[in-house]
């Protein structure tokens, strides 16, 4: 490799030293923190044969030039002006990047993108629901009361749909409690406590504390109300953050069993009584406040108005503040009302945020971003827009601003024409069934405005300025800076063995599965190579050939090898388990040792792992496949260790 030449490749593809606002290197990875990653030359990076990838992730723009050559790379990028950092302070800088609401975002995308499977089907099945149940979509009857049959099939469906919505504070509670750095077990613990059937549902606190019969505890001489959270997000994100914050502290003052006994126990009261009696209570109050200002707002301001609650409307999903609407659309809704206009604007922003997302489908290449945009931008046309805002346009964040100010125009359309709502509904491309009948062309043309600009304008970028952004997106970090990627580099001896065996039996007994199936981007992406996983049943990890270690993880938890054939495997035992700092692994060999197949690498308690909230699949990649024509992996199903997993096939031209 020409080390200069790289460098000068990459300075000139990021934009010069000035776009450098600190640098720092793995084993394996540049990491750069850029001032603006919209001056990267992606193609230019791609072109490059001595590069093996890039992405962003943790803040930071990520080549992978790979071990043995990064670090003359790096410190030729120095002598060029570049600011040099360690990893650590490389991470605080990247910490720093954007202002404190697109790092709210992004922590709050974090948090979701793991909840994102419940919510996408909770999501489709919702809309299914809503066409078999409403009427004026096929005629004056919904398809429930012309085949009275399928009711309680819908009904089924309608169940299923609002579980995880309903349910909504457990799953971020484990999601956003693992992000903190607190027990997962715990947090779901919490956000169970929300949505307890004792307390009143979270949908129907407004009208419980308006007509008086909202229950409270008496507590310290404090009347507490004995409200739920269903469909929540703020609050749980604040209970999560401080059960965490306060886990931290009890686990650095108390040791050995008192730790185990009390910690749990002091953590989940303290953290339930702040819940309902400081912080319930002050998002509540926060969010009648939005409700009641957005009312003035609207009525007295007019299309101004529409604009600025179309702009507002999905940053206020993001925060779940949008579950007091309903109470006050009710008060707007005939006959006591003239019609509510908090449905038609919800419809304009839940449409442009599906327009933003099928943009992002249509110029996707990626795979897994393809599978999700498409799925979430259906329900988000439907008027469920969780899966869409969480598990695409935030992440992205340019089709999040993009939705809004498309929602915006066309809230603003509704605003001019006073489009009302007679009756709730889906909020929605199908929307204009609740819609009052003299106003549903105007519905209908605000509608296809919001969704063609959403759209037509998310299309333009995602094929320009987005690109790059699309081209990054399905990798997340999960793994360290060790030399998972290209584990090839290190120069070492093969032991003597079958030079003509190219199979990779399986490392760990357990059930197969193909690596699409991994939850980590990096690896079901292919980033990192083909190859197979295991769902481990056995903690013990053996050695996949006969050949040498040349990786071992420090943590325990990841093996690079290399075999007698040349073909070199990457095991990396569980998702993101580098986190656990060796917790739970006993390592049995070191780089540099020579292994036979079946040999012993590592120990693990797989147990442990589990139940400190680690998935333990553990994904077997070939990471030198581009010597070889294809990677075959056997059939998915029950392995024991040793059963053939993988074939690296050797291009004819080069066959023995």
């Amino acid at each position: 490799m020409d080390h200069s030449r790289v460098a000068r490749t990459v300075l000139d593809a990021v934009g010069g030293p000035a776009n450098i606002s600190a640098a720092a290197h793995c084993a394996t990875r540049l990491r750069l923190v850029l001032n603006d990653q919209e001056k990267v030359d992606q193609a230019a990076l791609d072109n490059d044969l001595d590069i093996k990838g890039t992405f962003s992730a943790a803040g930071m723009f990520q080549i992978i030039v790979g071990p043995g050559d990064v670090d003359v790379v790096y410190d030729k990028l120095i002598a060029s002006g570049v600011k040099e950092a360690s990893k650590a302070e490389a991470a605080q800088e990247a910490a720093k990047q954007g202002n404190l609401f697109t790092r709210f975002i992004k922590m709050v995308a974090d948090i979701f993108v793991p909840v994102l499977p419940a919510l996408v089907a909770g999501g489709l099945m919702m809309a299914l629901n809503n066409i078999l149940t409403a009427r004026g979509l096929f005629g004056a009857e919904s398809l429930v009361d012309r085949w009275p049959a399928i009711t309680d099939i819908a009904a089924l469906v309608n169940m299923l749909s609002a579980a995880p919505f309903a349910f909504l504070p457990v799953l971020i509670g484990f999601s956003a409690t693992k992000r903190f750095g607190g027990n997962p077990y715990l947090g779901a613990t919490m956000g169970a406590a929300m949505v307890m059937p004792e307390l009143v549902n979270g949908w129907g606190v407004a009208a419980a504390i308006a007509d008086g019969t909202m229950p409270y505890w008496e507590i310290f001489g404090i009347a507490v109300a004995q409200a739920g959270y269903q469909g929540q997000v703020i609050p749980v994100l604040f209970v999560s953050f401080l059960l965490a914050t306060i886990e931290k502290q009890l686990h650095k003052r108390l040791k050995g069993t008192t730790d185990f006994l009390l910690t749990p126990l002091i953590t989940i009261l303290v953290t339930g009584f702040l819940t309902f009696m400081l912080v319930g209570p002050l998002t509540r109050q926060l969010a009648d406040a939005i409700s009641f200002g957005l009312l003035w707002l609207y009525e007295s301001t007019g299309f101004v108005g529409g604009l600025i609650f179309g702009l507002l409307y999905s940053p206020i999903v993001v925060t779940g503040l949008h579950q007091s609407f309903p109470a006050l659309e009710l008060t707007l809704l005939p006959p006591g009302g003239p019609g509510s206009f908090i449905f038609p604007v919800a419809s304009m922003a839940n449409i442009a945020q599906g327009g933003a997302t099928l943009a992002v489908f249509l110029a996707a290449r990626d795979a897994k971003l393809r599978g999700m945009s498409g799925a979430a931008s259906a329900s988000a046309l439907m008027g469920i827009t969780e899966p869409a805002i969480f598990g695409v346009n935030l992440r992205l964040r340019w089709p999040f601003f993009i939705a809004i100010g498309s929602a915006a125009i066309g809230s603003a359309l509704i605003s001019i024409f006073d489009v009302r709502a007679v009756a709730l509904g889906a909020a929605g491309l199908i929307g204009f069934v609740s819609i009052d009948p003299v106003d549903i062309p105007m519905f209908i043309v605000s509608a296809l405005v919001t969704l063609g600009l959403s759209f037509g304008v998310g299309t333009v970028y995602a094929r320009s300025r987005g690109r790059a952004s699309i081209a990054g997106t399905h990798v997340d970090e999960t793994i360290e800076e060790e030399a998972v990627e290209n584990a090839a580099a290190a120069a070492v001896v093969l032991p003597a063995g079958d030079v003509e065996d190219f199979t990779v039996t399986a490392p760990l007994a357990g059930e197969a599965i193909p690596l699409a199936e991994v939850k980590d981007p990096m690896f079901s992406g292919g980033m990192l190579g083909p190859g197979a996983a295991i769902v481990p049943s056995v903690g013990r990890v053996v050695a996949p050939f006969d050949g040498e270690v040349i990786v071992a993880f420090p943590t325990g938890h990841a093996y690079g090898l290399r075999s007698a054939s040349g073909v070199e495997v990457l095991i990396h035992v569980g998702m993101d388990t580098v986190q656990l700092d060796g917790k739970h692994f006993t390592a049995k060999v070191g780089v540099g040792q020579q292994v036979r197949r079946g040999d012993l690498l590592a120990e693990v308690d797989l147990a442990a792992v589990a139940a400190a909230g680690y998935d333990t699949t553990t994904p077997v990649v070939v990471t030198n496949a581009t010597a070889y024509e294809r990677v075959d992996a056997a059939v998915s199903g029950p392995v024991a260790t040793g059963d053939p997993l993988l074939t690296a096939v050797v291009p004819v031209t080069e066959a023995v």
